[in-house]
C-alpha cells in the first residue's frame, strides 16, 4: 500500500493534459520504466498527429508466459486537466482519501495494472501466453489517435480488462452507450428582412423546427437520449438568416439503435418543412456501445474472484464512453471499472479511496489468474 501511494502520488504530480504531448510522454516514461523493472518488452508507439494537434506515444508493454491465453490490461494517461494544474493543485491524502488532478481518472488505474502485474511477479505467475499492458494518450479527446492501435492490440486476446475507476459504490462497468457527433448544416436565402423578407429563405426556422424534431427522438427507443448542444444562425438581425447549424450527440445502449436514430436524423433533415431550404447532415465520429453481452462472462468471473477476496461487486450501466467501447467493437470480451473506487472525475473534487485499493489490485491480479487458467 505505501508503495502503491507513493507512485501514485508521482504520476498525479506529472500534468498530462490530452492536449500537452510532453506531459503526458513524461507519464508513459514512467510507466515504462516500472514495466522494464517487471521484466516487460516495452515499446513506445508515436501516434499520428489529427487535425494539427500532436498526441503523445502509446506505451506497451508485453510478457511472455508459459500459458497460452493473451490477455490486455489497459488505461489511459492524459487526463483533461490543463498544464500547471498539478502544481496549483498538487497530490494530497486525507480521510483514507487521495485528491489530485486525474487521481481517478486514470492514474489510479495505471498505477493499479503495474501494481498487479507486480503481484503477479512477486508470486512468479506466469501460466499466461501473453500479459500485455497499453497505456493511451487521448482517451479524453475520444482516442483519435490511439484508438485504431488499441483495436489492433486487442485483436485476438482472450480477455481485455479496462482500469477506468470503479463506480462510486464499488461496482465494476459492464456496459456504456455508444455515442455520435452529429452536425447538420442548413441552406437557406439571404434577403432584406425589411424591404423583401418573403425573398428569403429562413435558415433559422428551419433549424428551430428540426431542434425540436431531434428534441422529441429522446427515449423513442430505451436509453435513447439526443442532445443538441450547439446552435448557430444568421450573421445580423436586419438579414434573413442564410445559412444555420445544429451540432449535437446522440447516445444509445445498442449499436442497433444507434444507427436508428442516425438514420431518423438524417432522413428528417432531408425533408425540411421550409420551402427552399437545403440540409446536410454530417457523422462526426461515431463510437459504438459496450454492450452487456460483451461484459457478461468477464464478470462473472471478476465477481467470483471478488467474492474470495470478501469483497463484494455489483455490475453498471454508464452513459459515459471509454475506450472500452472500441475494444468491445472488435468481438473481444472485455471488462470495464476495474481500478480503484473513486469519483468525481473531471473536477477539482476528484478522490480515489486509498482503503479500495488493495482489493482491487489483488481482485485484478485474481482475475488474470482466472482468464489464464481458462
Amino acid at each position: 500500500m505505501p508503495g502503491f501511494r507513493a507512485d501514485l502520488r508521482r504520476l498525479v504530480g506529472i500534468d498530462s493534459g490530452s492536449d500537452d504531448a510532453a506531459g503526458v510522454d513524461a507519464a508513459g516514461d514512467w510507466c515504462a520504466e516500472q514495466l522494464d523493472a517487471l521484466g516487460f518488452e516495452v515499446e513506445r508507439v508515436p501516434t499520428p498527429a489529427v487535425e494539427g494537434t500532436r498526441y503523445g506515444a502509446v506505451v506497451v508493454g508485453r510478457k511472455r508466459g508459459r500459458g497460452i491465453r493473451r490477455i490486455l490490461l489497459f488505461a489511459h494517461l492524459d487526463t483533461v486537466f490543463a498544464e500547471g494544474t498539478a502544481a496549483a493543485r498538487p497530490y494530497r491524502e486525507a480521510d483514507g482519501r487521495a485528491f489530485g488532478p486525474g487521481v481517478c481518472d486514470d492514474k489510479g488505474g495505471v498505477v493499479a495494472a503495474i501494481h498487479a502485474a507486480r503481484v503477479l511477479d512477486d508470486a512468479g505467475f506466469d501460466d499466461f501466453g501473453e500479459l500485455v499492458l497499453a497505456f493511451t494518450p487521448d482517451e479524453e479527446v475520444g482516442s483519435p489517435a490511439s484508438g485504431a492501435l488499441l483495436a489492433t492490440l486487442a485483436s485476438g486476446v482472450d480477455a481485455a480488462l479496462c482500469l477506468e475507476g470503479a463506480r462510486e459504490n464499488g461496482d465494476l462497468v459492464t456496459a456504456r452507450k455508444g455515442v455520435a457527433d452529429v452536425r447538420v448544416r442548413i441552406r437557406g436565402r439571404a434577403a432584406h428582412a425589411g424591404v423583401e423578407p418573403e425573398r428569403g429563405r429562413n435558415a433559422a426556422v428551419e433549424a428551430a423546427h428540426l431542434l425540436l424534431d431531434l428534441q422529441a427522438l429522446n427515449g423513442s427507443r430505451p436509453g435513447l437520449s439526443v442532445n443538441v448542444g450547439m446552435v448557430t444562425a444568421g450573421e445580423r438581425p436586419n438579414i434573413v438568416p442564410a445559412y444555420a447549424e445544429l451540432t449535437g450527440e446522440v447516445r444509445a445502449v445498442n449499436l442497433l439503435d444507434l444507427e436508428w436514430a442516425l438514420a431518423a436524423i438524417e432522413a428528417r433533415a432531408d425533408a425540411p418543412v421550409v420551402v427552399g431550404v437545403a440540409c446536410e447532415t454530417e457523422r462526426m465520429a461515431v463510437c459504438p456501445p459496450l454492450e452487456a453481452s460483451a461484459t457478461a462472462e468477464l464478470f462473472a468471473a471478476a465477481a467470483a474472484v471478488a467474492g474470495e477476496l470478501g469483497i463484494d461487486v455489483g455490475g453498471a450501466a454508464t452513459g459515459g464512453v471509454s475506450d472500452a467501447n472500441f475494444v468491445a467493437a472488435t468481438g473481444v470480451a472485455v471488462l470495464d471499472g476495474l481500478g480503484p473506487v473513486g469519483g468525481d472525475d473531471h473536477a477539482e473534487s476528484e478522490w480515489l479511496d486509498l482503503t479500495s485499493v488493495p482489493g482491487r489490485v489483488a481482485m485484478l491480479a485474481g482475475l488474470v489468474i482466472r482468464v489464464a487458467a481458462g
